[in-house]
């Protein structure tokens, strides 16, 4: 399937209204002789779609209000053709942002009534009421949470690129620590991320930054050796006042490279939050996935952090993974409430292009209704579980959400603050992006350091120079949002 846009209405959110219904959809510049097709295209006062399904022409054109946004009446179009087609009625609508939390901050903050709000997601996004009400519930949780926070407070990211292998449907920038040339990298990239942490400790007591948040994420932090664990977090204890820090999280998400020495290493260096991910306790999913370890494992793991002394503790379980059925990620899911976890967060899997599952071109119908595995999640809430943040990915399964769910008064502030938009990160490692906010969200820049670890360290001085670039967002007024997060059409 290929996307073709035309016109000046016709652009991001006609081209992401088409990968609704075909995620793998590719933009082109002209109609392909045989291949499908979704043609959007606006004129100054008329809209058409034009779509070519399995060899046959389909279309739909309308005349559009003087009054209407030109945008929207082709999405709109575009939408309706598409769900009579397709015959899929996706739940969150139209909608293609990926925070539909952050569109009921930003309505409220505007003054919009509750109805209006309902309205916008009902009627304008044609969302369905169970996911409208999900979202409200999740904001009315989030709103003390950020009305409690300054202005100035922000948070901290480091970020460690290795992993002990590569999962199926990774995407990210990591790289495996088994092999020679990738453990050579592993000690110089921990001394210039030690480095960093530094210099960012400098530039946010310039800025008058109050540092609230520390995350360690990755890739799998725990894939460092003890040592070099201990000399990072040795690093961020120093650097910072972890008294003023509400929350300190590390990942220590896989079994396979997280033993108790590392485990008491991050409770003893003062981290309040860990997260132990086993995304799936079906071995036979693990090893599709390319996991080396087992559900058992994962369980050891989960006891060896308590016996440390967490007393926080996150577990990842992914709705959708290659293999898994209804049935098996219900059990995933009632062995992970089994556990007591504080926080389980439940992701949808995402089809990302650099990932295996799509290199090998395994294709969404493989895959099980991840619809039918989220509607398990009434488990959590029967549990003592509430939903606490939520976000939406482009390429995911039937086009669902990812949710963090936690119990009473453990709800992960990170999580709100990166999803929200509502105060500066500033990022440390290959791959980071440091994100500045001010105006509560409305004016926005981003600094993005080198994307991987051999380029880090090697232009290591440019790293730093970027960060200059903080300094520089807090002490100048520059006029009008840099960039922004999602805008309701």
């Amino acid at each position: 399937m290929q996307i073709i846009l035309r016109g000046p209405a016709a652009g991001y959110e006609a081209e992401h209204t088409a990968r609704i219904f075909f995620p793998g959809a590719e933009k082109a510049e002209a109609l392909p002789e045989t291949e499908d097709f979704v043609l959007a295209e606006s004129h100054e006062m008329t809209d058409l779609i034009l779509v070519r399904k399995d060899g046959r022409l389909y279309w739909r054109t309308d005349l559009r209000s003087p009054e209407a946004d030109p945008e929207y009446a082709l999405c709109k179009l575009e939408f309706g053709l598409l769900k009579d087609l397709t015959g899929i009625d996706p739940p969150w609508g139209m909608m293609t942002g990926v925070r539909p939390v952050r569109i009921i901050h930003d309505l409220r903050a505007a003054g919009e009534s509750e109805d209006a709000i309902a309205e916008k997601f009902l009627g304008h996004f044609g969302c369905t009421p169970q996911k409208f009400q999900l979202a409200l519930g999740i904001a009315d949780l989030q709103r003390p949470v950020l009305d409690a926070a300054d202005p100035m407070d922000c948070s901290v990211y480091a970020g460690i690129p290795f992993c002990p292998t590569r999962c199926s449907y990774c995407s990210f920038v990591s790289r495996t620590v088994g092999d020679k040339a990738t453990r050579a990298l592993v000690q110089p990239y921990v001394d210039k991320l030690c480095a960093e942490l530094t210099a960012i400790r400098e530039t946010a007591d310039r800025c008058g930054l109050h540092i609230r948040t520390f995350y360690i994420g990755g890739g799998t932090p725990t894939s460092l050796s003890a040592d070099q664990l201990r000399q990072l977090m040795g690093t961020v204890r120093q650097c910072f006042d972890l008294s003023r820090v509400v929350e300190y999280t590390v990942e220590a998400g896989r079994p396979d490279c997280t033993d108790a020495e590392k485990l008491r290493i991050i409770k003893q260096y003062g981290a309040t939050r860990i997260s132990i991910n086993p995304q799936t306790f079906s071995d036979e999913v693990l090893r599709n996935i390319g996991r080396r370890h087992t559900a058992q494992d994962i369980i050891d793991c989960f006891a060896a952090a308590r016996a440390a002394g967490h007393t926080n503790i996150n577990m990842d379980l992914i709705a959708g993974l290659p293999g898994d059925t209804v049935e098996g990620f219900e059990r995933s899911l009632r062995q992970a409430i089994a556990l007591d976890p504080e926080n389980i967060t439940v992701h949808t899997l995402t089809l990302k292009r650099a990932s295996r599952i799509v290199i090998e071109d395994q294709r969404e119908n493989d895959y099980a209704d991840v619809a039918a595995m989220l509607e398990r999640c009434h488990l959590l809430a029967e549990a003592g579980y509430r939903p606490y943040y939520l976000y939406r990915q482009k390429n995911t399964l039937q086009n669902l959400e990812n949710v963090g769910w936690c119990k009473p008064g453990h709800e992960g502030y990170y999580n709100i603050y990166i999803m929200e938009e509502v105060q500066t990160i500033l990022s440390a490692g290959a791959g980071g992006s440091t994100k500045l906010v001010a105006d509560g969200g409305k004016r926005m820049q981003r600094i993005f350091n080198f994307k991987y670890p051999n380029e880090y360290i090697q232009r290591f001085a440019e790293v730093l120079e970027r960060k200059k670039g903080v300094a520089d967002f807090y002490d100048h007024d520059l006029g009008p949002e840099t960039s922004g997060g999602d805008r309701p059409l």
